[in-house]
């Protein structure tokens, strides 16, 4: 099993949400988070003062899936979250060592 994590730009969750939906993959968790890399924040000016935004806004997927299906989620992602802008995000992968379903007990890739 595979621990997918990306992170992506807000505007783009209904697009990588249906690409994923359609490769198969039933669940997801969504988090809001704040950040930076290369893009290294903006200026924005507000009652006419200018300030320095460090962390951008930007959401976390966690998607757990059977190690097979972890390319074709990728791929999903990669292209329904891309613009070619700086800040399109980042994808890590993490092997899964197991997981519970709490209502039935069930583990491992039954659990997903």
């Amino acid at each position: 099993m595979k621990l997918i994590s990306a992170i992506i730009k807000p505007f783009k969750l209904d697009d990588v949400r249906e690409a994923i939906s359609d490769v198969g993959i039933e669940g997801l968790t969504v988090s809001e988070v704040r950040g930076f890399g290369r893009q290294k924040g903006h200026t924005e000016l507000y009652r006419g003062a200018e300030y320095q935004v460090d962390f951008l806004p930007k959401v976390k997927l966690e998607i757990a899936v059977k190690a097979e299906d972890a390319e074709r989620v990728i791929e999903a992602i990669s292209k329904s979250a891309h613009t070619g802008k700086i800040g399109d995000g980042k994808i890590f992968v993490y092997d899964l060592e197991s997981a519970v379903r709490i209502r039935t007990g069930e583990i491992d890739t039954a659990a997903l």
